[in-house]
């Protein structure tokens, strides 16, 4: 078999793969190790496609055994029926084995090969979702992890999808999952049609896997994947524990990012489920519908105990009859959190009585919507009704949140205030001009003030903004400014969102570290202008970045060349990534070097360039974004940031999450 590299291959720069160890676009250990995709005849598209996400280079209808012969950190495209041979004597630690599915092709994958491969990825060409692919690369490379991010949240909830078939939801998901941080696919509830009109006790992998991949194509949300037992209010048998682990460990080998294993489950079970979970976060859950849980007594310790064995988050709930029993549960929560630092405890009553122990669980609130066709549990609430219960208890006070600047404040305000009633958040949201020196002082020093963001930005060294995040700093802009309620007294805090928002356009599409070590282009008229993309890609462990426009002096300078020359440019083999960060009426000038480092062109395997941003706003010369993408890069807009920025400045005023599909379908009609 052949084992020469694709002459179209992506390769990272330097002699083979190599990875940054900080600073994000960062892989686990085995950064270096050869990944083999296992795929059907007819099916080799997915091997190029796999490869240009991580930046590799790849090679096709190479067996396993003449693995030994292939540069390390190199993508092998492996007929599955070719690759038996080599299987079960593979090096396990030199090779990581994808088996990839097309779900068009009507039949299920192959379980006994999957079960032999390290992960298994399922996808549809009609249409194809790249954002899926690379939602799944980047976390079974331990690049994407919403856990750590999660965690810092001062509170964080999660939707359950109790549709016997999710496809009736997608159409409702955007909507369905504002304010969630996170959506469970309840496994136990899905209805799989059996071929004499009835439906199937239990799903099979091969429904549970299609309906799995429906679900993540429509959602950047993590997943939480959930195989409910009867006896806690589930319709999974409990006569066979071993089906648990066989769906749960085929979860782990999908990407999906939260596993719940029930605390009932044999140790064992547990135990190896912990050992495989790769980069897959558990929950340990434990449920209690007999109505005589006590929250006070020692086996409420001793479960917290046991569960938190092979657990990153313990979760126990139980049904109780009395308000009091709210008042026994937030007693146990503070004892927990005194005497553990980990794992964090998500703990909920169930019923009525229960309901006001889910607007005071902090961690993974279990929540429902209207448009759901049941709830996943008794007493189940919306995020809305949570907020309205936190306000009302005052935990929630009204604020005035502003949009500060130069906005077309009728679209802005719509949609903030339908965010805001979709939340069932009590503040009020209003659009000021700019105005004169001072003017700003006058919103943010009131005592009603609950946040804003500002545009055009503020200096980062504005006098009355007492502290400023890391990023603002760095960037020497503040776009968002916050409210830190966490202090004894209210204190105003700078951030930016933009930077955050380019960040993730540009890791749509490509692993972080697909950019590691790669050569940048950035065009701007200022520093100013272009200090959040630096910042960006610096984020993501970028190589030199190469300046067209300005010279950069401020703490971002290190490591930027600036093109002095026509022959600066033929200096540079090609770029990954080109940003123009250059006023509308200036955007064509980009338009040269896009032709220039022509994608499609004449460039080698390591240099093949991908991706193109415009930040340009408004009516421009030209259109650089037709011309990138006529040359062969992934070309991408401001709407795209504009609508990324706007998740993460909701998230930053109000810690809440709406969903990007939801703020680019409204962008999408004038939003921006």
């Amino acid at each position: 078999m052949s084992t020469k590299l694709n002459s179209d291959a992506p390769t990272p720069a330097g002699s083979q793969a190599t990875f940054c160890t900080d600073g994000g676009a960062t892989e686990n250990d085995e950064a270096s190790n050869a990944i083999g995709v296992v795929h059907a005849h007819g099916q080799e598209s997915i091997v190029a496609l796999i490869a240009e996400v991580l930046g590799r280079a790849w090679t096709l209808n190479a067996n396993i055994p003449d693995i030994k012969d292939i540069e390390p950190g190199v993508v092998i495209g492996i007929r599955d029926d070719y690759v038996r041979r080599g299987l079960y004597t593979r090096n396990r630690s030199a090779l990581i084995l994808i088996n990839t599915h097309c779900v068009d092709c009507g039949r299920g994958a192959d379980e006994d090969l999957t079960n032999e491969c390290d992960y298994e990825f399922l996808y549809s060409q009609t249409p194809f979702f790249r954002r899926d692919l690379t939602r799944f690369l980047a976390h079974i490379r331990g690049q994407s992890n919403p856990h750590n991010e999660l965690s810092r949240k001062k509170r964080t909830t999660f939707i359950s999808t109790t549709f016997p078939d999710v496809r009736p939801a997608l159409a409702n998901l955007d909507i369905l999952s504002v304010g969630a941080d996170a959506i469970e696919i309840r496994v136990d509830l899905l209805r799989e049609p059996d071929s004499d009109g009835s439906f199937r006790a239990i799903p099979s992998l091969k429904y549970v896997g299609h309906q799995l991949m429906l679900l993540r194509q429509r959602t950047e949300l993590p997943i939480i994947f959930t195989t409910r037992c009867i006896k806690e209010n589930g319709k999974f048998p409990m006569d066979d524990p071993s089906l648990f682990f066989k769906y749960l460990y085929r979860a782990i080998q999908w990407g999906v990012e939260y596993i719940d294993v029930e605390l009932w489950l044999p140790e064992e079970i547990r135990r190896r489920l912990a050992e495989k979970r790769g980069f897959s976060t558990i929950m340990s859950a434990f449920h209690d519908f007999s109505g005589n849980w006590r929250w006070t007594g020692p086996e409420a310790q001793n479960m917290f105990k046991e569960a938190s064995k092979y657990a990153d988050i313990v979760k126990m709930i139980a049904m109780v009859n009395s308000m009091e029993e709210n008042y026994e549960l937030e007693y146990f929560r503070s004892t927990i959190k005194s005497n553990y630092s980990h794992p964090p405890l998500s703990a909920v009553n169930m019923g009525q009585m229960g309901q006001l122990s889910r607007a005071l669980n902090t961690v993974f609130s279990p929540i429902t919507h209207p448009l759901l066709p049941r709830v996943a549990a008794p007493g189940q609430l919306s995020a809305a009704e949570i907020n309205g219960a936190l306000h009302i208890m005052g935990q929630l006070p009204k604020r005035d949140i502003y949009a500060i600047g130069s906005f077309r404040s009728t679209p802005q305000s719509m949609f903030f205030e339908k965010c805001f009633n979709e939340l069932g958040l009590p503040h009020h949201f209003a659009c000021v001009d700019r105005g004169p020196k001072g003017s700003i002082e006058a919103f943010i020093l009131q005592s009603s003030f609950g946040g804003a963001y500002v545009n055009p930005p503020l200096s980062a060294s504005a006098a009355y903004i007492p502290r400023v995040s890391e990023a603002a700093r760095a960037i020497g802009l503040v776009d968002t400014i916050v409210v830190d309620e966490g202090r004894e007294e209210q204190k105003l805090v700078g951030d930016n969102a933009t930077w955050k928002g380019i960040r993730a356009t540009l890791t749509r599409d490509f692993v972080p570290s697909a950019y590691c070590g790669r050569a940048a282009i950035v065009l701007s008229s200022s520093e100013t202008d272009a200090a959040a993309a630096v910042f960006a890609l610096r984020s993501l462990d970028i190589g030199i970045i190469y300046t067209v426009g300005f010279r950069a002096s401020g703490p971002l300078a290190p490591g930027l060349e600036p093109f002095t020359s026509i022959e600066s440019v033929k200096r540079v083999e090609q770029p990954f990534v080109i940003v123009s960060a250059l006023p509308p009426e200036k955007s064509l000038l980009v338009q040269p070097l896009l032709r220039h480092y022509n994608a499609n062109g004449r460039c080698t395997p390591r240099s093949k360039g991908k991706v193109f941003l415009d930040l340009a706003n408004g009516p421009r010369k030209g259109d650089p974004l037709t011309v990138a993408a006529n040359n062969g890069w992934t070309a991408y807009g401001t709407a795209d940031v504009s609508a990324w920025s706007t998740v993460e400045t909701l998230r930053l005023l109000v810690g809440s999450n709406v969903p990007f599909d939801f703020v680019r379908m409204a962008s999408g009609r004038g939003l921006y």
